[in-house]
């Protein structure tokens, strides 16, 4: 079934029937002032951390995603009324018509009912630190009709979220609110303020522009009344707020204001909603009496993320994958590398920090469309490494480099575990760094970077260059190894429900060690590190014929137990095919051209569906072993045999690697949000960004995914078609184009702004191969292999790629 479509020219998903299977959501502004929205408005807002900056309430776990930015309106001549989303109110949908347009960091709902449109725009201002409301309402009808508006939102009674929703012997007590000129003012904790130095004194303003406020409510319980929920408030049932505010019970803000509308005639109110004083809240709200000015806004919210998106395009015969990559998956990158797991409508705010493997691997979606942004988050993580080259688990958003308390190893109690509630160090953290750092000097050409100093990130620690802190990885994993040569895998690799013992041995970490080896050889090389080049060479040598070991017939097995029993071995009766491994075998150049044929083809023989490859076959129900964590999960569910949505991208980029472009394009489809438009019924999750996972055969809801938004795909999916599919492969001297793509396609377009230069890349396919290169002309010139230099460029370049 299908509930909306995308408008690629617009850069907006367009939900048509309200009904969605779930609440589709967007985000607005950044965790400076963060707010999360549904397409019926629902939703919450925080300052700087959802766990410790929550401004206005949500129920998680739960499809009525109530409350949110409600816009009541009421007719006083026919005493109805409705709501400017189809929810709370929930009018009859043959009378009640509906559209929302998510849009890149703004949100647009309409609606029409009993000849009254309404549209409401929802947007957090480029660079500040409070969200906007724009309603405007038109009288549609033949004659004059008498509205009344309110303007709602639920505020919580203190900015913890916990200390919020389960301490109220506490939170209920310490709140009022007062009405201010033209808006609502939420007082917390008001007599501490006497003492500035550490006051926990804060207040919040809902206010309006736009119309005279006739009424107004402070009291959630005034508001609603006794016995009914968001969809009949009493104040709009009766036609008035009556004016009560709130002490020591729960807030809101709910303005109310009685109009006239003339036939034809719009009425434009403004609604802004902070934790500022009244003071600060009276001058924000000024600002927008101007006339103007919110367009304004939105202009620059849509000139700034377009202008993000724009640094990399293709136009090729698919739509979903031109819509994907050119705005949703690009943006879905954006949200992650901002917000890390911080805040959806799955994570409640409660992770208070990033994790380390999740960040350094988010920052790779990105660095095609914006390096430097990803420069800084890449020296922000380095900050994070551990002078013996481990990476912190959790990197607090308030993370002092040289400071820090760090996991230790000989007790799982440390100060760095109680803080954060990680007791040990991943094996996999920091080795995420090499991939991305490779990625990032190959698009920017800042080979420099590598000479940069960073401090570590404990007490004592020091400094020390990029290359070195990358050095220090490879020894980390190099200290930590098992009885078979290969890395140890400590507390957890990235299967996080996969506890091999702390001397089990991971071949997917193994497979990285192996990659993060190239790499830094190739680095040493160019350094003339010539003893560490003869080390590398050596200890790289050893790993390799540990891994050769690991092969099993047509598949690499996923490690080796601390009691040396394998884990993922062909004759297993349950789990005895993992994804990973045999992806990232191709991945780490590891595997011989036979060893990658075979393992890639028993992927897709075993673990293949139509909604993309399992992370493991069979699901563990009987014969798991303590470390097994994902045994606790339902069979196809989650780690346990379902479709994680992170290991498709690499799944794909593998294929490329390859060759195999209708296989890369064949995962790409399976996995695609896009390509579910016509069967959200099925998916249920919003059908434009990606998920964590997806229920597999063993479940009675195939096909439906789970945990939206806030999860490692974005960025492994976005690597695995521009890199793979598209074959945009840069290194530190020029850009290798390299595409894999379905025999199918005619050919496909890309632009590309690269080191400050445009590629207008055409390739032709009308040979019908799925990859190789057979000509390529820059500017006219034919070059004799598919490499451009990047000192042959002009500021705009003309680039013909022929394939066959």
């Amino acid at each position: 079934m299908n509930y909306g479509h995308f408008d690629l020219e617009n850069k907006e998903y367009v939900i048509t029937n309200p009904a969605t299977p779930a609440p589709w959501a967007n985000y607005l502004g950044d965790p400076e002032y963060g707010a999360m929205i549904s397409n019926n408005a629902a939703g919450y807002s925080f300052v700087k951390s959802g766990a410790n900056g929550r401004i206005s309430r949500f129920r998680f776990n739960s499809e009525m995603a109530l409350p949110g930015r409600y816009i009541y309106i009421r007719d006083n001549d026919a005493n109805d009324y409705w709501s400017a989303s189809w929810q709370p109110v929930g009018k009859p949908l043959d009378k009640y018509k509906s559209e929302c347009r998510h849009g890149t960091a703004y949100t647009v709902i309409s609606a029409e009912y009993s000849d009254i449109k309404s549209e409401v725009t929802y947007y957090v201002p480029y660079g500040k630190t409070y969200e906007v409301w724009r309603a405007k309402i038109t009288n549609n009808d033949s004659k004059d009709r008498n509205l009344s508006l309110y303007g709602f939102v639920e505020f919580t009674n203190d900015n913890n979220y916990e200390q919020d929703q389960v301490n109220l012997q506490y939170t209920l007590f310490i709140t009022r609110t007062s009405f201010e000129e033209n808006k609502i003012l939420q007082h917390i904790n008001e007599n501490d303020g006497k003492d500035a130095s550490g006051s926990n004194h804060r207040e919040r303003f809902f206010g309006m522009v736009g119309a005279p406020i006739s009424a107004y409510n402070g009291s959630l319980s005034d508001f609603i009344g006794a016995y009914r929920t968001f969809s009949n408030p009493i104040a709009v049932e009766s036609g008035k707020c009556n004016n009560k505010m709130n002490f020591n019970s729960n807030s809101c803000g709910a303005l109310q204001s009685d109009i006239t509308l003339k036939s034809g005639e719009t009425v434009e109110l403004i609604y802004i909603l902070g934790q500022r004083d009244n003071e600060q809240a009276t001058a924000i709200l000024n600002e927008y009496k101007e006339a103007g000015k919110v367009d304004a806004e939105i202009r620059q919210l849509k000139d700034y993320w377009h202008g993000q998106l724009s640094n990399f395009k293709v136009e090729t015969p698919s739509a979903e994958f031109n819509n994907m990559i050119n705005v949703w998956n690009a943006y879905q990158c954006f949200i992650t590398f901002i917000w890390s797991r911080a805040a959806s409508f799955v994570y409640c705010g409660l992770r208070n920090g990033y994790g380390y493997r999740d960040t350094v691997q988010d920052i790779q979606g990105i660095i095609h469309l914006n390096p430097e942004m990803a420069a800084e988050k890449i020296r922000f993580m380095l900050s994070a490494q551990v002078s013996n080259g481990g990476g912190l688990p959790l990197v607090r958003f308030n993370h002092n480099a040289g400071h820090e308390n760090c996991p230790d190893e000989n007790d799982v109690n440390s100060v760095y575990a109680k803080e954060t509630g990680h007791p040990s160090y991943r094996a996999d953290d920091a080795l995420w760094l090499f991939p991305t750092i490779v990625k990032y000097i190959g698009e920017s050409g800042n080979k420099a970077f590598l000479d940069e100093v960073i401090t570590y990130a404990e007490e004592g620690g020091g400094e020390a260059t990029v290359y070195e802190h990358l050095k220090n990885a490879i020894r980390f994993s190099m200290e930590r190894l098992g009885s078979h040569n290969m890395p140890a895998g400590l507390h957890a690799d990235w299967n996080d429900c996969l506890r091999l013992g702390a001397k089990g041995e991971s071949t997917f970490v193994a497979f990285q060690l192996y990659y993060a080896m190239s790499v830094i050889k190739d680095m040493a090389v160019s350094k003339n590190d010539n003893d560490y080049v003869s080390y590398i060479t050596d200890v790289q040598a050893k790993l390799a014929d540990a891994l050769e070991k690991c092969w099993d017939e047509d598949r690499f097995i996923r490690g080796i137990r601390e009691d040396g029993v394998i884990v993922g071995a062909k004759k297993d009766p349950e789990a005895n095919m993992w994804l990973n491994p045999q992806s990232w075998s191709v991945i780490s150049k590891f595997a011989s051209d036979e060893q990658a044929e075979k393992a890639m083809n028993s992927v897709h023989d075993i673990l293949n569906t139509p909604y993309g490859a399992k992370l493991l076959e069979p699901p563990y129900k009987e014969h798991y072993f303590d470390g097994a964590l994902m045994h606790i999960f339902n069979a196809d569910t989650k780690e346990n045999g379902g479709i994680f949505s992170q290991s498709q991208g690499w799944l794909i980029l593998a294929e490329s690697l390859l060759g195999h472009g209708n296989r890369a394009f064949e995962y790409f489809l399976e996995s695609s949000p896009a390509a579910m438009n016509d069967k959200a019924e099925i998916r249920v999750m919003e059908p434009y960004v990606h998920g964590q996972f997806t229920e597999s055969k063993a479940s009675p809801f195939e096909g439906r995914s789970h945990v939206h938004w806030l999860t490692g795909t974005a960025s492994t999916v976005m690597v695995g078609c521009v890199e793979g599919i598209c074959g945009m492969r840069p290194d530190a001297d020029g850009l290798l184009i390299s595409p894999s793509i379905p025999s199918e396609w005619d050919g496909f377009r890309i632009e590309k702004n690269f080191r400050g230069k445009k590629l207008n890349i055409n390739v032709n396919n009308s040979a019908h191969a799925e990859s190789g290169v057979k000509e390529i002309t820059l500017n006219g010139e034919k070059l004799d292999k598919n490499y451009i230099p990047a000192n042959k460029l002009k500021d705009v370049n003309e680039i013909e790629v022929i394939l066959g």
